[in-house]
């Protein structure tokens, strides 16, 4: 069941769209928007690539307990949110 990496990242920014300024939304509800049944957990490699490349763009935030981190270095539960327009 692999996913294109264009289809991840749209994926992605989408729903970080649809749930608005100031919310996240986590890499579960991608990988579940990916696909239908049982099989979403084995999109989450590819939702956390996809990710991460949108980050090193700065076109969104990964966040740990609701701190900013580095995209290339993170571990655990994570969430992806858009970036502020200070």
């Amino acid at each position: 069941m692999p996913t294109e990496p264009a289809a991840a990242e749209e994926t992605i920014l989408r729903l970080l769209a649809e749930a608005g300024t100031g919310r996240t939304v986590s890499p579960t509800d991608v990988a579940r928007a990916l696909t239908v049944g049982p099989d979403w957990h084995l999109l989450m490699p590819p939702v956390r690539r996809a990710a991460v490349k949108l980050a090193l763009a700065a076109r969104l935030v990964i966040y740990r307990k609701g701190k900013p981190v580095d995209p290339t270095d993170f571990k655990g539960v994570y969430r992806l949110g858009l970036p502020r327009q200070d």
